[in-house]
């Protein structure tokens, strides 16, 4: 995990405390092994019993069921907004495709805001107990308040609302573009439990259901969708746990990956010469965030471009992302590297220089995140290799020198990643 991701943590809990002191209580932070821990905890207040939220990982399901063989623990929804094995196959199986997995979501009884209770007014807590101050966890960085993610409840609802009102009635058409402000920007706050699935579905079907216009209404079911997304990839995890260390069809767990160190390191730190593929990849870097559309370019730069393993990228995205979450991050990795539930994925190689001209015309988030090529002409700005040598000199950035040349020839490279795939398919 990142520092920046744990100080991002860290201050949605100061959040929640000063909300808690606000009402009486307080957030009591503990370390330890949970089991251990937890009994401390419950001795020192007198509770009968422990109540917490079910997690789909295998980590926290192993982790749950150790202490309940110890201590008396309900379990209860909320990380997802159906229980993970709640939509299923009409003979029981669960779903491994998204869109009949969605289309029997849907058919189901629909979250709603008036469901949703407020928090209570004033929450009594045993005295006494004692907790570690959270500011002696606070990492050595600069102040998360001023980051592009402020955390906390309150931040994560102002985006809900502004989503809404302001952005909802285009994000079908604008979802993919990188160049434009076009996304929620709430993904960090549902992985942290700042803002519930829940009250994020429910909020967007009820403004769904009071649209008129025909984009307004197309706006809220794709927004709906990407989050039926993260609840499909939930469920994958929680019915298919092996998913967590290897390909969901292990067929192709025998694929045979180069795994080049330099040519990893060139993608972690943006210097593969693919202007689309490095913006993205030194917005990671610099804050813990990527686009989404951003996200499934450099995976499938990553696995079929350098036939670098996906779990590689799965892992350094863990530690960078804020909000990177077990599920989403690997169902996401494994649909880029052609290994999880879609039925033929693997013939699905995005051209990295189309992409940028089709998701960043202009070259905005490329100039933004690239300072080497600000200069660039749009013309050259996505094949900055291509442009003349007096068009460089010009701007200033000579390739192969202030910015590299690609590092893989794409053409050559889909044709070795299909055989690599076929071979393991065969």
């Amino acid at each position: 995990m990142s520092e920046r991701r744990l100080a991002f943590l860290l201050g949605g809990l100061r959040a929640l405390d000063a909300d808690l002191q606000a009402r009486g209580s307080a957030l009591i932070l503990r370390e330890g092994h949970p089991a251990e821990v937890l009994a401390e905890l419950q001795a020192d207040t007198g509770a009968e019993a422990v109540f917490a939220e079910a997690d789909v990982s295998p980590y926290a399901r192993q982790r749950d069921a150790e202490v309940a063989s110890k201590l008396t623990l309900h379990l209860y929804g909320g990380l997802t907004i159906m229980p993970p094995d709640a939509v299923h196959r009409q003979d029981g199986a669960p779903y491994t495709v998204f869109t009949p997995f969605s289309r029997a979501w849907k058919s189901l009884s629909q979250p709603n805001l008036d469901e949703l209770e407020p928090a209570p007014a004033r929450i009594p807590t045993p005295p006494g107990v004692r907790g570690i101050h959270l500011e002696s966890k606070t990492p050595k960085l600069a102040d998360p308040e001023a980051s592009e993610f402020p955390p906390g409840e309150a931040e994560a609802q102002r985006r809900l609302e502004r989503f809404i009102e302001h952005m909802m009635c285009a994000y079908a058409t604008n979802r993919d573009r990188m160049d434009l402000d076009g996304t929620s920007r709430l993904s960090p706050y549902l992985r942290f439990g700042m803002l519930s699935a829940r009250r994020a579905a429910a909020t967007v079907i009820e403004a769904r259901g009071q649209l008129r216009r025909c984009d307004n209404v197309r706006g809220a079911e794709t927004w709906l969708n990407e989050i039926l997304w993260r609840e499909f990839y939930s469920a994958i995890l929680y019915h298919f746990p092996h998913v967590r260390r290897g390909s969901f069809r292990p067929a192709f767990n025998a694929i045979h990956w180069r795994n080049d160190p330099e040519e990893f390191r060139a993608w972690q730190e943006g210097r593969t010469g693919y202007p689309i593929v490095d913006a993205a990849m030194r917005q990671l870097r610099a804050t813990g965030w990527m686009h989404n559309r951003a996200r499934m370019i450099v995976a499938s730069f990553l696995t079929k471009d350098l036939l670098i393993d996906w779990r590689w990228g799965e892992r350094y995205f863990m530690e960078q992302l804020l909000d990177g979450d077990p599920a989403s991050n690997n169902g996401g990795w494994q649909w880029s590297a052609g290994t999880g539930t879609d039925a033929a994925p693997y013939f699905r190689i995005f051209n990295p220089t189309l992409q940028g001209e089709k998701f960043d015309p202009e070259g905005a988030s490329i100039r933004r995140w690239i300072p080497e090529l600000q200069g660039a002409p749009a013309a050259g700005i996505h094949r900055p290799w291509t442009m003349p040598e007096e068009v460089q000199r010009a701007i200033g950035c000579m390739i192969g020198m202030d910015y590299p040349a690609p590092i893989v020839d794409h053409s050559m490279a889909r044709e070795r990643t299909l055989a690599a795939y076929k071979a393991a398919k065969g």
